[in-house]
C-alpha cells in the first residue's frame, strides 16, 4: 500500500519521479504526490503538487509547470486517515513550509502528538496522521535535518517508512525505516530511495536494503546508513536482475492478462536449478536435513490469496510427508496463542514479503522457539530477513494487484518443499516420488496448453458478465481453486461471489441459488468426483446455470452442465494449477466487459503494509 519514490542528484527530478511512481502503481493508491526542491522557474523553496486520483490526474497538474529542481520526493496514497484528497495527498510540509515529508504506514499515537503541537502553535490543513511528521522534525531542527528526522521518529508509535526534504539542506534526503519496505538505489547520476525495486530499475540495478530500525542519508554520492542511537552501518549492495521489460505490459492491454499468460514461464523459472534426475533439491532454503527430520507439527501462516496456496500446501504436507499440519490466517494467528516448539516448522507465505500481518506471525512463531520458512516472491523484502529458511517463487515482478502467477509458482514451490520433506524423512517410496516429480515437470507446458484456447472462457464471461452472484463450490484439491476463483472475480470485476466445499452447500449457501447466480464447478478427477456429480446435479435442480472446470477427456461432465472449461490430464493433487487458470482468465475478461480497471481494482493494494 502507498509508494515512495526520492531523488537527489544531477538530472532534473519530475521526470524521474513520476515515472517511478508509474512503476509502483500496482501497490494500490487513491492520490498522489511530488514536492520538489526550488521547484519552479523563478521560484525558490520547496514546491508540491498533489492530486486526487490516478497518476494521469497528477501528470495533468504537473503539466506545463517544468519543476526544474534536482532533489524530490514523490507519494502515491492508499487512504488510512482521512479521505483521499488533494489535500491529504502527500508530501506534506511543515508549517514554515521547510521540510516535506512523504510516508508509508500508520502513526498509532498521532492525536496525543497532534493536540502537542497545535498547543506550541503549529497549524494542520489534512486529516492525516503524517502531519505530525514535518511539525515535530520543525520543532527539532536546528541545523542537521538527520538529527532532527531521529528525534521526531523517537516520539512515534507505529509503523512506516518516511523520507524528508529540506529546503536548507539542498544536496540530501533523510529516511527512516519501522516495518513498511524502503531501499536504496545506487545510480551513476544520483541516488534514489523507494518503497520496492521496480521503481527504480529504469535508473539501476544496485541497491541497498534498509532494516527495521534504520536511518538513511542519501546525497548525489551515496548513501550512508544509522542504527538510531547513530552509530553507522556497513552493508553491502545487492545487484537485482530483473529486467525493466518484465514490469511493463510488452504488447498485452493489461498487467494482469500478461502475469497470466507468463505462468508457463514463472513455472519452468521455479522450477530451474531444483529439480535433477527427477529429484528435488531444496538445500538452498537454509534448514538443515537433520532440523526437518525432526519436525513433528506444521503451521501455515498466510493471507488472500497466498492462504489459498496454503491450504494446497497444507494438504499434500499431510499426504505426502504425513506431519500434522494446520492452517492460519496471519491476521488471527499471534491472538491465538498458538502452542509451539522447536519441532514446530512454521510456514510464512507471502507474495510481497511485506505484509504485516504475515510479518507479525513469523515474529510470535519465532519468539516461541519455532523455526520459520518463508515462501515469498521479493528478493529482498522483509520477510527474507526475518526468517530460518526461504524459498523464493520466481515468478519474476507482478504488477496488477490480483495475484495471478505468484499464487501458482507458491503452489508448486509448496509441491516442491512436500516431495523434499518427503524425501528426507522416507514418507514416500522413491517410486512414487519419482512418478510424481515426472507429472511435476510437466506443469509448465499444461500451464501453456490452457492458455492456448480461451474461447469458451470468453463465451461464458460475455453471458454472464451481469449476473449479480457467482457460487463457486470444490472438494479437496478443488476446494482452494474455488475460493480462488470466487476472490479473483470479486476483487476485479466487483461481483458478489463466494467459493464453498461443496458438500457445505446443503448447510445454507443452497438457499442462494436460482436461474441468475451462475454455479462454477471445480469437478477434479480423484476421489470426491462423483460427489461432485451429485452437487452439480443438486445445483442443477434448482434450475441454476452450471460451469464445470475439468479434465480433458472426461466425457460425462459435459451431460450435467452447461459450460466445461477443460484442462489436462494430471493426478488430483497437481490439477490446482492447470484448473486455476481458466478461472482467473474468467474474471479477467468479465471485468473488462465490465469496464474495470483489473490491474489497480478499487480499494486494495498489492503489498498491505499495515493491520
Amino acid at each position: 500500500m502507498c509508494g515512495i519514490v526520492a531523488y537527489v542528484g544531477e538530472r532534473e527530478c519530475q521526470e524521474i519521479l513520476f515515472n517511478g511512481l508509474k512503476r509502483l502503481e500496482y501497490r494500490g493508491y487513491d492520490s498522489a504526490g511530488l514536492a520538489v526542491l526550488n521547484g519552479q522557474q523563478g521560484e525558490q523553496g520547496i514546491v508540491v503538487i498533489k492530486e486526487k486520483g490516478s497518476l494521469e490526474a497528477l501528470g495533468k497538474a504537473l503539466d506545463g509547470k517544468c519543476l526544474s529542481g534536482r532533489l524530490g520526493i514523490g507519494h502515491t496514497r492508499w487512504a488510512t486517515h482521512g479521505v483521499p484528497s488533494a489535500q491529504n495527498a502527500h508530501p506534506h510540509l511543515d508549517c514554515s513550509a521547510r521540510f516535506a515529508v512523504v510516508h508509508n504506514g500508520i502513526i498509532e499515537n498521532f492525536s496525543s502528538l497532534k493536540r502537542e503541537l497545535i498547543q506550541r502553535g503549529h497549524r494542520f490543513v489534512s486529516e492525516t496522521d503524517t502531519e505530525v511528521l514535518p511539525h515535530l522534525v520543525e520543532e527539532y531542527y536546528q541545523g542537521d535535518l538527520l538529527e532532527a528526522m531521529g528525534k521526531a521518529v523517537s516520539r512515534i508509535r507505529g509503523s512506516g517508512a518516511v523520507v524528508f526534504l529540506c529546503q536548507e539542506e539542498p544536496h540530501r534526503l533523510v529516511a527512516f525505516r519501522m516495518a513498511s519496505p524502503l531501499v536504496v538505489g545506487l545510480g551513476t547520476h544520483g541516488n534514489f530511495l523507494a518503497s520496492d525495486i521496480p521503481a527504480l530499475l529504469g535508473h539501476t540495478r544496485e541497491f541497498i536494503l534498509v532494516n527495521d530500525g534504520e536511518i538513511v542519508e542519501v546525497t548525489r554520492d551515496g548513501a550512508r546508513i544509522f542504527d538510531l542511537q547513530g552509530r553507522k552501518i556497513e552493508r553491502d549492495s545487492i545487484q537485482v536482475d530483473w529486467d525493466i521489460s518484465s514490469a511493463e505490459k510488452a504488447g498485452f492491454e493489461d498487467f494482469m492478462l500478461k502475469e497470466i499468460f507468463e505462468q508457463p514461464v514463472a513455472l519452468a523459472e521455479t522450477l530451474r536449478g531444483r529439480v535433477a534426475d527427477h529429484q528435488v533439491d531444496l538445500r538452498e532454503m537454509g534448514l538443515s536435513d537433520n532440523y526437518l527430520c525432526r519436525v513433528n507439527r506444521i503451521h501455515i501462516v498466510a493471507m488472500g490469496t497466498s492462504y489459498h496456496a496454503g491450504m494446497v500446501a497444507k494438504q499434500v504436507l499431510e499426504k505426502w510427508v504425513r506431519i500434522p499440519t494446520e492452517l492460519f490466517n496471519s491476521s488471527e494467528y499471534r491472538y491465538q496463542d498458538p502452542i509451539l516448539d522447536g519441532q514446530t516448522l512454521v510456514i510464512a507465505i507471502t507474495q510481497s514479503g511485506e505484509t504485516t500481518d504475515t510479518l507479525a506471525a513469523v515474529r510470535e512463531a519465532r519468539g516461541k522457539g519455532a523455526q520459520v520458512l518463508g515462501i515469498t516472491n521479493v528478493v529482498g523484502s522483509s520477510i527474507t530477513r526475518e526468517v530460518d529458511g526461504l524459498l523464493f517463487t520466481r515468478a519474476g515482478p507482478e504488477i496488477g494487484v490480483a495475484a495471478s502467477k505468484t499464487f501458482t509458482a507458491q503452489i508448486l514451490v509448496a509441491y516442491l518443499l512436500a516431495l523434499y520433506m518427503a524425501e528426507k524423512r522416507n514418507a514416500l517410496s522413491a517410486e512414487v516420488r519419482t512418478d510424481l516429480m515426472k507429472e511435476m515437470e510437466k506443469i509448465s507446458e499444461m500451464a501453456a496448453q490452457v492458455l492456448e484456447d480461451t474461447d469458451e472462457i470468453k463465451k461464458c464471461a460475455d453471458l454472464y458478465q451481469w449476473c449479480p452472484d457467482f457460487l463457486f463450490l470444490g472438494r479437496t484439491f478443488g476446494l482452494p481453486v474455488a475460493l480462488e476463483g470466487a476472490l479473483k472475480l470479486k476483487e476485479i470485476s466487483y461481483v458478489h461471489a463466494e467459493g464453498y466445499a461443496a458438500g457445505e452447500m446443503k448447510h445454507g449457501p443452497i438457499a442462494l441459488i436460482e436461474p441468475s447466480c451462475p454455479v462454477v464447478a471445480v469437478s477434479l478427477q480423484g476421489g470426491v468426483y462423483e460427489k461432485m456429480i451429485s452437487n452439480i446435479m443438486e445445483v442443477k435442480a434448482r434450475n441454476a446455470t452450471v460451469i464445470a472446470v475439468a479434465h480433458w477427456g472426461d466425457e460425462e461432465i459435459s451431460r450435467y452442465v452447461d459450460h466445461v472449461f477443460f484442462i489436462p490430464q494430471v493426478r488430483e493433487e497437481l490439477s490446482v494449477i492447470p484448473a486455476v487458470i481458466p478461472l482467473q482468465l474468467f474474471a479477467y475478461f468479465v471485468a473488462k466487459n465490465r469496464g474495470c480497471n483489473v490491474d489497480q481494482p478499487r480499494n486494495l493494494a498489492k503489498s498491505v503494509t499495515v493491520e
